[in-house]
């Protein structure tokens, strides 16, 4: 037996939508935009809501990798016991409180956004359903054990409704001038959600990218036709200088930028690079 899903029942893909959502708002430079969606996140997933106790039993399942299969197994019926300790018609409010409010502050147009896991989401989704019979409940428990397991899970794009995909390029080309890098997706991603955890995952990745960068700079400088450019060789020094003046300063949107930058200028000179 089959449920249906309903992704604006489901907790996690709402709040995967609204954080691409808020992601388009800062390089669209929108601050009204991002301000409404930060607003709106805070207020529905505060820590103690019952959003923010289903979303964690979602984010349990979906956000843990390269973990061995027992302890997977562990993690998906103790997230299972918890999530029946939520009551469904409270959950269920505070589900329609939350749409209601992206409907009339954003537009509904936020639930079409492209959620890269989306079938992951939709499987923990019918995992958690009361209606799910046990047989189905043992193979969809193995199916996320199994993914949990993977050090890189892999691409569902394909599996998605063609549609979906379709509807997401379109917005998104809309929107961009190019298509983001992954390491600048995860940086704005850390950053819109940062106020949650006082920004402590943010600082983690950025202090971890940031160091990354540098040694792919250094690297770079190695190369024949940078290391003979006496102006690429000065900039390159100037961005390392920027980058490790970082340490000592609260993150905003200005090292913000200067970092998706240099995530960008990193990956045209290896580029380059390789290609000479």
């Amino acid at each position: 037996m089959k449920i249906r899903h309903n992704k604006k029942r489901n907790t996690a893909f709402v709040y995967e939508a609204l954080i691409r959502e808020g992601t388009s708002a800062i390089l669209q430079k929108d601050e009204k935009r991002k301000q409404i969606i930060v607003d709106i996140i805070k207020e529905h997933f505060k820590n103690g809501s019952i959003l923010k106790s289903d979303l964690e039993c979602y984010r349990s399942l979906y956000k843990s990798q390269d973990i061995n299969k027992s302890t997977g197994t562990r993690i998906v019926r103790e997230a299972s016991l918890q999530k029946r300790l939520i009551n469904p018609k409270e959950l269920f409010a505070h589900q329609s409180h939350l749409i209601g409010d992206i409907n009339k502050k954003l537009e509904a147009s936020v639930f079409d956004n492209f959620v890269p896991n989306y079938k992951t989401l939709a499987t923990i989704s019918q995992l958690f359903a009361m209606a799910t019979p046990p047989k189905d409940r043992v193979i969809l428990e193995q199916i996320i054990v199994d993914n949990m397991s993977l050090a890189n899970p892999t691409d569902e794009t394909e599996d998605v409704d063609a549609l979906v995909i379709k509807s997401f390029v379109k917005k998104f080309n809309a929107k961009y001038d190019s298509e983001l890098l992954d390491e600048q997706k995860q940086l704005l991603t850390h950053y819109i959600v940062s106020f949650m955890d006082n920004a402590v995952e943010l600082k983690n990745f950025l202090n971890e990218e940031i160091s990354r960068l540098k040694k792919r700079l250094k690297d770079t400088q190695a190369i024949e036709y940078v290391s003979q450019d006496k102006e690429m060789i000065e900039k390159t020094s100037q961005v390392l200088t920027e980058l490790d003046s970082y340490k000592t300063q609260n993150i905003n949107e200005r090292i913000l930028l200067v970092v998706l930058k240099t995530q960008a200028l990193v990956q045209e000179v290896s580029q380059n690079g390789d290609s000479n």
